[in-house]
């Protein structure tokens, strides 16, 4: 919510430029010779007067530092556990988000700052997300599990047309007021019902207890073992798994991001209508994840599938399937059925990196997963610090659907790649660094010799 609450206000906030010729636009109404609007369009003045680049600033600068606490998130949870670093991080972020308003009308620079500052400090959050998951989860339960993440799409499905609702009636400044203190409540909530480990919630049955503790015996380890820095990044799997989230991450921030401005630029559809377009893929991205981890964990559960296996039918999903819809998206023209359709689908088909690319790093190194995810966020961030720039680059305050059609093709492109890459090399299988071994400790290793063996 607190991410994206910006990619549908700033539709309210500014407008496009053109250098007054070819405003990309469909409609059936005109309101000078060189722009087209649509029946849902209303004209009327914005706050600020942003060219490309700079809108391209305050979209991207959250990303710009987002990476930089990606590695240091995971090693602060293992330190202080996911609950603080997950928590606080959030809690930042949604107080930065109450003064937003403040800071835009006082200077561009003011918002940019913010959002940078959001984007640095809650760059720990979902590193330390996955060293909850690697304590509380057995492995062949993992892809419904990490379904749970995507409880953002379902915040960012309510976000896009709820702030579309607030635009409409009371402008772009409530938007970030609303989402702040809707965030504010939701700390309160996670501070009070979350913790760490099962051994350390207070009403957890003996039952469960157990069944979650010896289903991760062999995998986990409850002492804080030395990191393996060296087996880590000599790892082909894992960097494999690293493009992967290069790829997603493209996928996800141009969706999010480019999509608002492309409808209003391509229908000229008033912010409450962009809103509920924008938001409804989200909603069916979450569905469709939880309908295919649920498949993929009972394909696990016969025995007759490998998770290297499992994880590819994932991940060509939310790769190459997903790079052929977003092309699609472009070249639909002006039928707002096709485009709609097609965007539709392509948010859909991510809902498969729950249980592919998200749980490649977990599946890797259980005891090392929010380290492994620190190198991930980092990898799957920067896409959303140069795509507004790319796109920029295309348009050059000059929006033709040539240069739409462009910056979408060679997105497809970055998406597709390292999804056919997996499929060719990449791995999910448990590694044997998971478990380092000091020369002391022939009990550690003979569990890591038993494990390696099993998997």
């Amino acid at each position: 919510m607190i991410r994206i609450n910006l990619n549908i206000a700033i539709v309210d906030m500014t407008t496009a430029k053109s250098r007054g010729r070819n405003i990309l636009m469909c409609g059936n109404s005109t309101v000078s010779s060189n722009l087209t609007v649509g029946k849902d369009f209303i004209v009327k003045k914005t706050d600020f007067e942003w060219n490309d680049s700079e809108r391209a600033s305050v979209l991207g600068s959250f990303y710009w530092l987002h990476w930089a606490l990606q590695l240091p998130g995971g090693l602060l949870a293992r330190q202080f556990g996911a609950k603080r670093v997950f928590g606080l991080s959030n809690l930042f972020m949604f107080i930065m988000s109450l003064l937003m308003p403040v800071l835009a009308r006082w200077d561009i620079k003011g918002l940019i700052v913010a959002r940078v500052l959001q984007g640095f400090v809650g760059g720990m959050a979902w590193p330390s997300v996955h060293h909850l998951t690697a304590h509380w989860v057995p492995p062949n339960k993992r892809s419904k599990f990490i379904t749970a993440y995507f409880g953002s799409s379902i915040g960012v499905a309510f976000t896009f047309p709820f702030c579309g609702f607030i635009l409409e009636r009371w402008g772009w400044s409530y938007v970030f007021y609303t989402t702040g203190l809707i965030g504010m409540v939701w700390f309160l909530a996670w501070w009070m019902f979350v913790y760490d480990t099962p051994a350390q919630h207070p009403y957890i049955s003996e039952v469960e207890l157990v069944h979650i503790t010896s289903s991760l015996t062999d995998v986990v380890s409850t002492k804080k073992l030395p990191i393996p820095w060296k087996a880590v990044l000599t790892c082909v799997p894992f960097w494999i798994a690293l493009s992967i989230q290069w790829s997603t991450g493209w996928a996800l921030h141009t969706l999010m991001t480019q999509t608002p401005t492309y409808l209003v630029l391509m229908f000229g559809w008033n912010p409450e209508k962009i809103g509920l377009w924008s938001g409804i893929p989200h909603f069916t991205r979450f569905v469709f994840s939880l309908c295919l981890s649920f498949a993929i964990d009972s394909l696990m559960a016969t025995g007759q599938y490998s998770r290297t296996c499992v994880r590819k039918i994932s991940t060509t999903i939310c790769t190459v399937v997903q790079a052929l819809l977003i092309v699609a998206i472009v070249y639909s023209g002006c039928d707002p059925v096709l485009v709609n359709g097609f965007l539709l689908l392509a948010m859909t088909a991510s809902g498969a990196s729950t249980s592919g690319p998200l749980s490649i790093m977990v599946d890797l190194s259980p005891n090392f997963a929010s380290v492994l995810q620190g190198f991930s966020g980092i990898t799957g961030v920067i896409p959303g610090m140069i795509s507004p720039f790319v796109l920029s680059y295309f348009t050059n305050d000059n929006n033709t659907l040539e240069a739409w059609q462009h910056f979408f093709a060679l997105s497809g492109v970055l998406i597709a790649i390292p999804g056919l890459l997996y499929n060719f090399i990449g791995s999910s299988e448990l590694q044997s660094w998971n478990n380092p071994i000091p020369a002391a400790d022939p009990e550690l290793a003979s569990t890591n010799r038993n494990t390696t063996a099993k998997k």
